[in-house]
């Protein structure tokens, strides 16, 4: 087999493939020359400049698997690759020391002015009673995103007798005691309480702007602030103001809403530290970068097993047959139920009932768990990944089976359990083409196709309801592609789901649940 490394990796990830392939070298191989010879090519490893458009796949008619040394896939197409049957692989934890440290080197710069001192001395001035600064001892540390990074820095922040607090919905009590942190219910209350803030979120439409003004009039006066995960995450005009005010002490930031980024009011202050994205630049991550792919292109087309494959998991062919139309519903599930969790997740429960309950339903737990974490995760999560994901967050899914399905075929339902209420979801495959319904949410029966977009409502059950929601979001723009209501039993309450043409922003729901009647709302997009 011929495995093509287009772009520079660690000399013993190629060396690890030579033991077993014939290895092109094609480093300075321009964009004609990869699409003439692509398709002569079993495997190919990357980093993030070579982009792997869906053409270029079109033509690599051999490829098995496409290596990414590094954690970002976004400069290749996965539908394409997946289409083809091309497994895409990537090193997503070969960064995640770099990173954590990296946090904890910009914590220590900050708190004690290191780069301020540093330029004033090189500028042949010796201020040492101008930079005095603060020590990390006994402070309070907030940990915003609590996957494996921000674990990595709650650890390493602890070795400093730091005390941690982390908020993260998706991680159980038991796992924050488990590493001696506490975990919180709000941001706002993580806000109100620590020293310093660092910042562990993927860049969703959800956490853009996480730290906006709102935010920093929630932080307890005089915090620092650190991010090494997403410029996107915080405003940089929200921190400006914050620092001018005095609410926030000092900032350190490693990444910025676009890159390169040279221009803005932080680089003219004494009390923020920057670098240009340094977070995984040390040899060591490059190198284990370069390993793991290499590891994950050998299992790939040695029949091993993937274990960073970010499109699709190993099955074998006869259970894949018989559990893919399930795989998407049991995504979307966790993910609606994700949604409408009030907090922290303390339970899981998944419910399979009809004829999948005959098979293995492993495969389909997982997808409840890559659809429970999909957004709310620093790493991508897929198929293969989400079962570790889950287990660092403490996350378990305990498993029922039913041979009876009431009047469904296949009914497969999804219970969260979370600061004391239970959240359920119900929903079944129709059709030939097996296209997910939603049949019930707490209880409340329902029949309709999910949709990119939708809205849920709890309501005391009256009349002029469903205009009253139409009206509100007609007003922004946002038409009702159908809308199903279900009465909770003994009780006055109701349950609306509608679904929409366009998303439906926050603060249309505060608006609807405004209204007289409304106790709940929740905007989901899948």
């Amino acid at each position: 087999m011929k495995v093509l490394v287009k772009e520079q990796i660690a000399d013993s990830g190629i060396d690890l493939l030579r033991e077993q392939f014939e290895v092109e070298l094609g480093f300075d191989m321009d964009d004609r020359e990869l699409a003439e010879r692509i398709g002569e090519f079993d495997a190919i490893l990357i980093r993030s400049a070579t982009k792997l458009t869906p053409d270029l796949i079109d033509r690599a008619d051999q490829m098995k698997v496409i290596g990414r040394a590094g954690t970002g896939v976004d400069n290749v197409d996965i539908p394409a690759a997946t289409r083809r049957g091309i497994i895409v692989a990537n090193a997503p934890e070969s960064n995640s020391v770099a990173a954590a440290e990296h946090t904890l080197a910009l914590a220590l710069a900050l708190f004690r002015n290191v780069p301020q001192a540093h330029g004033s001395l090189v500028a042949g001035r010796w201020d040492r009673a101008l930079y005095k600064g603060s020590e990390l001892y006994g402070k309070t540390l907030g940990v915003i995103g609590f996957g494996r990074i921000g674990q990595l820095v709650a650890k390493r922040a602890q070795a400093f007798d730091m005390e941690v607090l982390a908020f993260d919905k998706f991680v159980s009590a038991e796992r924050f005691k488990d590493l001696g942190v506490e975990g919180v219910e709000t941001a706002e209350e993580l806000y109100s309480r620590c020293d310093l803030l660092t910042i562990h979120l993927p860049k969703t439409p959800e956490t853009v702007d996480w730290i906006d003004a709102d935010a920093v009039a929630a932080m307890k006066p005089g915090m620092r602030i650190v991010n090494c995960a997403r410029g996107e995450l915080i405003n940089l005009d929200a921190l400006v103001s914050g620092l001018d005010s005095g609410q926030i002490r000092g900032a350190a930031l490693d990444v910025f809403p676009e890159e390169p980024f040279t221009e803005h009011a932080v680089f003219s202050r004494d009390d923020v530290v920057v670098t240009p994205h340094l977070g995984a630049s040390t040899s060591e991550a490059q190198d284990r970068a370069g390993t793991d792919t290499a590891e994950q292109v050998t299992a790939a087309l040695t029949g091993g097993v993937v274990t960073n494959a970010v499109n699709i998991a190993s099955v074998s062919p006869a259970a894949m047959e018989a559990l893919a139309p399930f795989v998407p519903l049991c995504q979307t599930l966790g993910k609606v139920a994700a949604n409408l969790s009030p907090g922290i997740i303390d339970r899981v429960d998944a419910d399979f009932r009809g004829g999948v309950a005959g098979h293995d339903t492993r495969l389909l737990t997982v997808a409840v768990q890559a659809g429970l974490l999909s957004g709310h995760t620093a790493e991508a999560v897929n198929l293969v990944n989400a079962p570790q994901m889950a287990e660092e967050r403490g996350i378990e899914v305990n498993v029922s089976k039913e041979p009876g399905a009431e009047d469904f075929t296949d009914l497969i339902r999804v219970s969260i359990q979370s600061q004391g209420e239970t959240i359920n979801v119900g929903g079944t495959t129709v059709g030939p083409k097996n296209v997910p319904y939603l049949v019930s949410i707490q209880g409340q029966s329902f029949y309709l196709p999910f949709a990119d977009h939708m809205a849920v409502f709890r309501y005391s059950d009256q009349p002029g309801m469903i205009g009253r929601v139409g009206s509100v979001l007609g007003e922004q723009g946002v038409n009702i592609g159908s809308a199903a209501v279900g009465a909770e039993s003994g009780s006055d309450q109701a349950v609306m789901v509608v679904t929409c043409d366009a998303p439906v922003a926050a603060e249309t729901i505060d608006r609807i649940i405004e209204l007289d009647g409304f106790s709940a709302g929740y905007a989901i997009e899948l």
